[in-house]
């Protein structure tokens, strides 16, 4: 594999600790209640359309999406909605959510559940889409955007290639390796559909060379899927970042202020969702389960499972043999981006891509010192922005001036924090700083 690519500025390269990248994935058993929000994606929240009391199927609409960037939500198990109130979520907040209290496993009629390949698409472009949004899909590869809306790609702009991302540059994640793996054929008719919702002829599959099983097994199978090729990369943390990969493959460079994927003539999917388009529209089903991975050093039986939405992360902690007694932090996502939970009574949504269980060791934070004017920071970021002057600002609430230093386009990877030697909070002020820019800014549009 001489030519590997990666992106040119920033990155680290954290140990992989990827502990379950060989386990096949399980189905997880059906839990005796779930809870389901009504926010699981960016944008609106959806509103409930079902009320206590009703009855519900495997994937009967529960939610109708609040507006154009939203998602419609169904129903993940069978039985009887038992309250529509509010509960935590991965985020720590209370949001509202739809208990079902689990009585058998019912499907709706119009869900295909054979293991048939369906490879022709007899579906339209505009049915594509229209699928796509009625079936809830959103990007599993974290930000959860409404996939419906980038397949429909805005006056004055052309798709010229479609990225599927499957580099999972976290440590310890390995869900979308193992669909790689284990849902390849799948994953290439559902990018198919993805080509042709967005009319192109080309898609290029990243995958880091740490996963030489999915590139081998994706470069065989791609023989059968004219206009789709395989892209190895090097390994560098965060080349899973949109504009990273782009420019780790293409060589074009989305602009930093407001730029999208789209200016430069690429979208970009996670295998994941890719995944998820073929059962939606090659099956009809919504999107109401998803591969999550569990695991952690202590953690005796770390794998990737398929589970309902809305199943306790708690249940998931138990298919994998219980909390070790040595945790110090449970994480919803990988080591570098998660975040800590405050508790496991707290839903799996379309989100969550692992449960990372980290030890008391690995989860004690350094004594925070003083800035050494190391640089560091500024030679790992790979959007070239300077984190100890956005640390400094947001610790001293100075938000214009960090808004005019183009806090907003931070993409959180956390490289800055990782690599420094005073173990400043680097990331900890960037969520912080942004999150009241994010309030100013949206002052200033309502005035």
């Amino acid at each position: 594999m001489s030519d590997l690519k990666t992106f040119p500025q920033g990155g680290v390269h954290p140990s992989d600790q990827k502990l379950s990248a060989h386990k096949q994935i399980m189905v997880l058993k059906l839990p005796p209640v779930v809870k389901i929000p009504l926010s699981q994606h960016l944008g609106a929240p959806a509103m409930a359309v079902v009320k206590k009391g009703d009855k519900v199927k495997v994937g009967t609409l529960i939610a109708q999406s609040g507006g154009f960037i939203s998602a419609n939500i169904h129903a993940s198990v069978s039985g009887t909605v038992s309250m529509i109130g509010e509960s935590t979520d991965t985020s720590g907040y209370l949001k509202e959510v739809v208990i079902i209290n689990v009585e058998g496993d019912e499907w709706e009629d119009s869900i295909d559940r054979s293991s048939d390949l369906k490879k022709e698409i007899v579906k339209t472009r505009e049915e594509i889409i229209e699928t796509v949004k009625n079936l809830g899909l959103v990007g599993l590869g974290g930000a959860t955007f409404p996939t419906h809306v980038k397949l429909m790609v805005p006056p004055g702009k052309k798709a010229q290639i479609l990225i599927i991302n499957g580099v999972e540059c976290e440590p310890y994640l390995t869900s979308d390796h193992r669909v790689m793996l284990e849902r390849a054929d799948e994953m290439l008719v559902g990018i198919k559909i993805i080509m042709k919702a967005l009319s192109v002829e080309k898609a290029v599959i990243g995958i880091e060379n740490n996963k030489s099983d999915a590139i081998k097994h994706l470069s065989d199978k791609i023989k059968d899927y004219p206009g789709i090729t395989v892209q190895p990369l090097k390994v560098m943390y965060p080349q899973g970042g949109e504009k990273q990969l782009i420019k780790a493959i293409t060589g074009r460079e989305v602009p930093n202020k407001g730029g999208l994927p789209i200016d430069v003539g690429v979208v970009v999917q996670n295998v994941g969702t890719a995944f998820s388009v073929y059962e939606a529209v090659q099956k009809n089903k919504p999107l109401l389960e998803r591969i999550v991975t569990i695991t952690g050093k202590s953690v005796k039986n770390p794998g990737n499972y398929l589970i309902r939405i809305g199943t306790s992360i708690a249940d998931l902690i138990e298919a994998a043999g219980g909390l070790p007694e040595d945790t110090g932090k449970i994480i919803s996502g990988g080591p570098m981006m998660g975040k800590a939970l405050t508790g496991i009574d707290v839903p799996v949504v379309k989100g969550t891509s692992g449960i990372l269980i980290m030890t008391k060791k690995d989860a004690k934070r350094e004594l925070q010192g003083s800035c050494i004017r190391c640089g560091k920071c500024i030679s790992v970021c790979p959007l070239g922005l300077e984190p100890y002057l956005l640390y400094q600002l947001s610790n001293r609430r100075k938000f214009d001036r960090l808004e005019s230093e183009d806090v907003m386009n931070c993409c959180e990877c956390g490289s800055c924090q990782y690599t420094c030697p005073s173990s400043l909070p680097l990331l900890d002020y960037m969520r912080l700083g942004k999150l009241e820019v994010g309030k100013l800014i949206r002052a200033r549009k309502n005035n």
